[in-house]
């Protein structure tokens, strides 16, 4: 898989600040790549010279193995944290300008426009100004202008906020679906619930470094801490009794008939070790490995590269 971006040594000072530090990142080709890191990290810095908005100090940007130029920020889509829209307009009328700014015919502007306008049943919006309407449901509009010239590379800047449960759910939904097709998608969120659903590959930037990055799973296993979970039927004093010889007991469930205990090995112990002691003596319903969330290994992360 080759990389559509890649972030050789960029660095970017405003006065006295330095946003960015030698950052180098590769993105692949068709993934969901989540761009990580505390407020004021430099994620913002770095997604404004990828949309060419500001310039590096040194470093270069690379768009398909190519030095990025102007011409190819016309296949982007960039859907910001503060949002663009001009409240006295309406929203349909807005919307085909946006469109058309984007190099879409009045013809095929007006076509797209009403296939995603039916699709996220926004249709009925068509004639209503910008500030009538709430931060979430500016937030739709705003996520169609930013996708209807079918850019291969969307930048997504906190795009769930805003957004309710059920809101933020069907734009997970539309990122599936987008990268399906083919999109690669720049995903900056706080929320790591989404990031660990929806990122293939990260980069975990803090005080203008990049400290962390890689495939989300393989970096989870990597810190992982021999922690499993266990459910079982049958004697829960007899389990607990056998498991403590190798594992802490770290928490404890019954729900009706079914016990379900986690523990942390004290030393270098199999996987399957737990399951040759307990499967004797009573009927296991699942056994799992509970690998760190990206949120414990985010905040392990920024506050080792803090000390």
């Amino acid at each position: 898989m080759q990389n559509i971006i890649h972030v050789r040594n960029v660095s970017k000072s405003f006065s006295n600040h330095q946003a960015l530090s030698n950052a180098s990142i590769e993105i692949k080709e068709g993934i969901v790549f989540g761009l990580l890191g505390p407020n004021g990290a430099g994620k913002t810095t770095l997604i404004r010279i990828l949309n060419q908005i500001i310039a590096p100090d040194s470093g270069e940007i690379m768009f398909k193995e190519q030095p990025l130029s102007a011409e190819d920020i016309r296949h982007f889509g960039y859907l910001p944290e503060e949002r663009g829209l001009y409240k006295k307009m309406k929203v349909g009328e807005q919307a085909l300008y946006l469109a058309r700014l984007k190099g879409l015919s009045k013809q095929e502007a007006n076509k797209r426009l009403k296939y995603w306008f039916e699709k996220l049943k926004i249709g009925s919006w068509w004639d209503k100004r910008i500030e009538e309407l709430s931060k979430g449901m500016a937030q739709k509009v705003q996520f169609v202008t930013t996708i209807i010239h079918e850019p291969s590379l969307l930048i997504f800047d906190e795009p769930f906020s805003g957004f309710d449960p059920i809101n933020a759910n069907m734009l997970k939904n539309e990122i599936k679906e987008l990268k399906e097709k083919g999109t690669t998608i720049i995903l900056s969120s706080h929320n790591m619930s989404s990031v660990e659903e929806l990122c293939d590959d990260i980069a975990l930037i803090n005080r203008s470094k990049v400290i962390l990055q890689g495939n989300v799973e393989e970096i989870r296993h990597s810190y992982r801490k021999n922690i499993f979970e266990l459910s079982f039927t049958g004697n829960h004093e007899e389990v607990v009794t056998l498991a403590q010889q190798h594992y802490h007991i770290l928490k404890s469930i019954q729900n009706h008939h079914i016990h379900t205990i986690t523990l942390q090995a004290k030393g270098s112990v199999a996987e399957n070790d737990l399951l040759k002691i307990v499967v004797p003596h009573v009927q296991v319903l699942s056994f799992k490995e509970v690998l760190p969330g990206m949120e414990e290994i985010f905040i392990e992360n920024v506050k080792k590269s803090q000390e």
